[in-house]
């Protein structure tokens, strides 16, 4: 093994090693994106052996540089990496993509030296673009943030809206590094090695932008510290390639993307053959951990009972109070932040708040990014518009990430906005997506608990509020855990059991006096964690009363009913069970007209209680 220092490697035998690696551990796993990995190893040689800093032992410390390696499909580069840092050895390199191995076919967190799951392309240099904004404005530690992206990805809109974002907030403190290597998946991309045309596009939204060969050690060597030495804004480094670099039978040829190479010996061979070089990678020159939160107690805002107040107004005053006590805690807003409530946390700390604007996918990928770096972020917006961030949530979950969601303005309760504003598939978005936690509060004081116990949460949880008043019907100091419901009416002779959330809790208790004035005594349940929910409740309650009504401001489709089927789901075959919810596309109208017209206010709860009992 040979141990070379910053100035004696030899960048062009050290990118020959990375290449040679990329062949061995994906011909090995039988699969893989050898050719993808070879067109970048000469930038990934110079980034690792003269420009990171980073102390492999201490991956978590606060100075060191982050690499996000956006073309996650180029991992066998990213593991080569490893393996020249010294932080894997050879038997661990050669395990790529088999069972149990953390080297897996995209890079997720698995690996300590890895901070977010990558792999569906587009989302790194959002994400990366999060992580350098934390560096800037939140942690103002003098770390960098390097992105190696694909050409291919390009074209995702939610990599403009991390160009637009980064360039916007100035961050010379990220560096995406494109790897323009011409070929695509199924062929060509869109503008080949036309650097010009990408040139163009990311100038004009306010970065400096460099044009190298991607080949010449030289080139990279002086566009790294162009952009280090940038002072007001994030540089682009355009790197033209040629993916398959250095071996003949698949350089810059069609139809080898996604392939172990044909002749992995020849190959190996035409590239010098195995290296057992290894580089000591520069530490940072900021070395101090981040100290700990002081532990304050949240003080909650109480709400009285028997007023009227929207739960997004329990979220947004809530908020505020999680910030007073955690110094950790960061909301991000998609410009929606008055509607939200999530205003109240702005005034109340206005350095911790950022304003993402209308583009929901840089607002997660933001906060992936800040989470991977200790902070406690919480997004906000319209229920309907976190649809547009599905796979950045999709793939947060992958990484483990923890995240915190509000979607306001759920349902057709909101009145006369129309469908285009209303969160009607959140709830079925939100509860296949692993480690997820679902939340509907239905009053201010519920609300306000539940948003300070998010901040405690691992994995995704998930706030559903609404902008219309409803009554106040908990004190402030009640509890409400996840996983629990609330019994409001209940009786020994109840005949069904009515299960609502949020909105439809008032509307519910309002048909239980109605039924009983009519002889139908119903249990109803507040079924505030959607997920996970509580099943041996409403097992009981099924059980005892041999009839369940389900009813809920959301398409029928994977919402409150189906959680509660998948509770009660061939434990109980005799209960009777119906599902009340929106069913036919809205139209502008009031709160009142809107529960009517979508048959989930009381008038229909007390129909359809009756149906179940008859």
């Amino acid at each position: 093994m040979t141990t070379m220092d910053t100035h004696t490697v030899d960048l062009a035998e050290l990118a020959q090693q990375l290449r040679t690696d990329a062949v061995r551990c994906s011909s090995r796993a039988g699969s893989g994106h050898p050719t993808s990995s070879m067109s970048a190893a000469d930038l990934m040689a110079v980034l690792l052996a003269g420009h990171f800093r980073y102390d492999f032992a201490e991956p978590k410390l606060p100075g060191n540089d982050r690499l996000i390696f956006s073309k996650g499909h180029a991992s066998p580069l990213l593991y080569a990496m490893l393996r020249a840092a010294g932080a894997i050895d050879e038997t661990e390199l050669l395990t790529y993509r088999r069972l149990g191995s953390s080297l897996e076919g995209h890079p997720t967190p698995r690996l300590p030296w890895v901070d977010v799951a990558t792999g569906s392309l587009g989302q790194g240099l959002p994400i990366g673009s999060g992580m350098a904004l934390a560096g800037r404005h939140l942690a103002r530690v003098p770390y960098r943030v390097w992105v190696l992206c694909g050409d291919g990805e390009m074209a995702e809109g939610s990599m403009w809206e991390a160009f637009a974002a980064a360039g916007y907030e100035g961050l010379n403190n990220l560096t995406a590094i494109i790897d323009v290597n011409r070929l695509g998946q199924r062929g060509p991309t869109r503008f080949e090695w036309d650097t010009d045309a990408y040139a163009r596009q990311i100038r004009a939204f306010g970065w400096n932008v460099v044009d190298i060969d991607g080949h010449d050690t030289d080139q990279i060597d002086r566009a790294y510290t162009a952009a280090e030495e940038t002072p007001d804004r994030p540089t682009a480094i355009l790197a033209r390639t040629k993916k398959g670099r250095g071996v003949a039978a698949v350089e810059d040829r069609e139809g080898a993307h996604g392939k172990p190479l044909p002749a992995p010996d020849d190959a190996i061979a035409e590239l010098g053959g195995p290296r057992d070089l290894r580089v000591q990678v520069a530490e940072p020159d900021f070395r101090e951990p981040r100290p700990g939160p002081p532990g304050r107690a949240v003080e909650l805002p109480p709400f009285d009972i028997g007023s009227k107040v929207a739960t997004r107004d329990g979220f947004g005053r809530a908020l505020a109070a999680v910030g007073d006590a955690s110094p950790d805690v960061v909301v991000l807003d998609g410009e929606v932040a008055d509607s939200t409530r999530a205003k109240h946390f702005a005034e109340a700390h206005p350095d911790r708040f950022f304003e993402c604007y209308i583009a929901e996918q840089q607002m997660i990928a933001n906060a992936v990014g800040m989470q991977a770096l200790g902070w406690v972020p919480y997004a906000a917006t319209f229920a309907a518009f976190l649809t547009r961030a599905h796979d950045f949530l999709r793939m947060a979950a992958i990484g483990g990430a923890d995240l915190r969601l509000a979607g306001s303005h759920a349902g057709v309760s909101i009145g006369r906005d129309g469908p285009s504003q209303m969160g009607l598939e959140d709830l079925a978005m939100l509860r296949p997506i692993w480690r997820s936690v679902v939340l509907y509060p239905c009053d201010a004081n519920q609300c306000a608990h539940l948003t300070a116990t998010m901040a405690d949460l691992p994995g995704i949880s998930y706030l559903r509020t609404t902008r219309s008043e409803t009554p106040v019907i908990y004190r402030p100091d009640e509890v409400f855990p996840v996983g629990g419901s609330r019994t409001l009416v209940s009786s020994s002779h109840d005949r069904v059991t009515i299960v609502a959330a949020g909105v439809t809790v008032s509307e519910a208790l309002e048909a239980s006096e109605r039924l009983a004035d009519l002889g139908v005594p119903a249990r109803v349940i507040d079924a505030y964690s959607i997920k996970p929910v509580d099943a041996s409740t409403l097992r009981q309650a099924a059980a005892e009363t041999g009839r369940v009504l389900t009813v809920e401001d959301h398409w029928p489709a994977g919402g409150l009913g189906d959680a509660v089927l998948d509770a009660l789901g061939g434990r109980l075959p005799e209960v009777r069970f119906n599902k009340l919810a929106v069913r036919g596309m809205p139209a502008s109208a009031s709160p009142a007209e809107q529960l009517a017209a979508a048959a989930i206010d009381a008038d229909a709860i007390v129909n359809a209680a009756q149906r179940l009992v008859a």
